[in-house]
């Protein structure tokens, strides 16, 4: 994998920023966190570099000033909205944050339950945050919102929500996902600050679309494409082109809501301090693009793999067709087309040659390997072992698993779990090498060469299972695949 991104200097740059911040609002700052804490996949694809888990590391350096609260809306809960990329509840997942965080010693004031309409669901997870020791606050939707500002700004508005007490500089405002309302715990506490007489401030840290390089650049397309779902479109931000003469980017919904939130801003603090949604925004990936030809290139497949993963999605019943119609527009306004991933043209080829599904892994040496689907494992297991022995400099002939491991797995699975097709998947084959490591040294030798597999790029001719998929995810393969499922005809 090549290197385009600084990971230490992008850290070292945005701890400036913020502590800079901090500074200009009288040591009160209510910083709100866009993207992902953890298992940042999407932004270590596109800037081959990044730190899955660069945000935690910046919290680390920064620590002890600061705490953190955690947003999760009572519609997403009621709804049990999944986050896709963990499969798991957005309530989960806050849930599960909040315990890695704590772990790691960052202070958790609180969980916000916002959108509160006395929903069953988010009234049970409420009770069960307080069970765990956990402090709960729950925030109405704020009456007047987004149009009557007189309102917005009283105890009507801002005002019924409950203050939440802070006690550091930094105050992270952060969630599961999207639309979980952290602008607006952000805004509340603002105005509970100002009635208090603290003048505390407001920005926010978004790493997508990075705001100081072009418009159509391939990383600020492949956010696009990460988010054709939701139909964010990258744009010039008019208001810092109007006010300072210069040409950034933003997205759609915070250039959309600025004009709100400015006035918002001024009437609570009694200042126009920003000029612009660029001017809210604290962040310093531009700075840490250290190679940008290979930035480019990864953001050009993360544009493909998404059109695939859209294109499947359809044919799951969990996407619209306009989803993969967008990402085509995106595709066409980068130069590329889905036949630009080779590693996908290779799966293909072998799949011809024997008949059945195969997964394809480009190294990155650039040399292609591939796994079929057989009795014994599926085909994403199959090209695993393979990429590793050939890391490992093996023939293609060396078995590196005993059959007296793998029978009684599969046994299990066909007697004890009544799988109709027990074949292996990566998980478990992973598993049965780690227990013929101990007596076997080439196996011991191919599982350490598994960590070379971490950036390297994947495509199957079949849709593969949750399992499969997830566990690719967590070697740090980049998977893709075709629209079609594994059926009894081509198994």
């Amino acid at each position: 994998m090549r290197i385009g991104f600084d990971n230490d200097l992008y850290i070292k740059l945005q701890t400036e920023q913020i502590r800079k911040r901090i500074s200009q609002f009288n040591n009160k700052l209510y910083l709100e966190f866009g993207g992902k804490l953890f298992d940042d996949y999407h932004a270590a694809r596109v800037l081959p570099g990044f730190d899955l888990n660069g945000k935690v590391k910046l919290l680390l350096h920064m620590k002890n000033d600061a705490e953190l609260i955690m947003c999760v809306s009572a519609e997403a809960i009621e709804k049990n909205k999944i986050r896709a990329d963990m499969g798991i509840t957005y309530d989960e997942d806050a849930i599960r944050l909040v315990g890695l965080l704590s772990d790691l010693g960052i202070k958790i004031n609180s969980v916000v339950i916002t959108l509160y309409d006395d929903q069953p669901a988010a009234a049970k997870f409420r009770k069960r945050l307080e069970n765990m020791g956990i402090r709960a606050y729950i925030h109405r939707p704020t009456k007047g919102y987004p149009t009557d500002v007189e309102t917005i700004i009283s105890d009507e508005g801002y005002g019924a929500n409950p203050y939440i007490e802070t006690t550091r500089p930094l105050v992270v405002i952060t969630a599961p996902g999207p639309g979980c309302g952290k602008l607006a715990t952000a805004l509340s506490q603002l105005y509970h600050e100002n009635k208090r007489g603290v003048t505390a401030g407001y920005a926010k840290f978004e790493t997508f679309p990075i705001w100081n390089i072009p418009l159509k650049h391939p990383v600020n397309l492949a956010y696009e494409a990460a988010t054709a779902d939701l139909q964010d479109v990258n744009m010039i931000d008019p208001y810092h082109l109007e006010a300072y003469g210069q040409t950034t980017v933003n997205y759609n919904r915070d250039i959309e809501v600025f004009p709100v939130v400015r006035t918002i801003l001024e009437r609570i603090t009694g200042k126009d301090i920003y000029k612009s949604p660029t001017d809210m925004g604290v962040n310093m990936a531009g700075y840490a693009i250290c190679d940008d030809s290979a930035c480019r290139d990864a953001s050009f497949q993360e544009i493909i793999r998404r059109y695939y993963k859209a294109v499947c999605d359809k044919k799951l019943g969990l996407a619209e067709a306009d989803v993969s119609s967008r990402i085509q527009v995106i595709m066409q306004q980068a130069g590329i087309r889905p036949e630009n991933r080779e590693v996908a043209n290779s799966a293909r080829a072998r799949a011809e040659e024997t008949g059945v599904p195969v997964t394809a892994i480009q190294l990155s040496d650039g040399r292609f390997v591939t796994g079929r689907i057989s009795d014994l494992m599926t085909s994403p297991a199959s090209a695993m072992l393979n990429a590793v022995k050939l890391c490992a400099g093996m023939a293609d002939a060396v078995h590196l698993l005993s059959p007296r491991v793998l029978e009684p797995i599969l046994k299990m699975k066909k007697s004890v779990l009544k799988n109709s097709t027990p074949r292996l998947n990566v998980e478990e084959v992973l598993i049965a090498m780690s227990v013929c490591a101990d007596m076997n040294p080439s196996v011991e030798l191919a599982m350490d060469k598994l960590g070379e597999l971490a950036g390297c790029e994947a495509h199957s001719t079949v849709m593969l299972t949750a399992s499969d998929t997830a566990a690719y995810r967590k070697l740090g393969i980049n998977l893709s695949c075709d629209p079609e499922y594994l059926t009894k005809a081509n198994e």
